[in-house]
């Protein structure tokens, strides 16, 4: 599975088909230098074990 960030880290689309991600980026127009694309099937196991509530416990003084 890829997944194509913009350049400030917001993932804009997700496929199993790398060239369906590029063709996402040509579509509107982005160039090579405003995204990035990463193979996420390598880090499942990184983002499976994420925790998505860090910010929940900050203090609000």
């Amino acid at each position: 599975m890829y997944g194509l960030y913009d350049k400030e880290g917001i993932l804009r689309f997700v496929d199993s088909d790398k060239d369906a991600c590029i063709a996402y980026a040509e579509l509107f127009e982005l160039c090579s230098t405003n995204y990035c694309l990463m193979d996420l099937a390598n880090d499942t196991k990184k983002v499976k074990f994420t925790n998505l509530d860090q910010n929940l416990e900050e203090s609000n003084n």
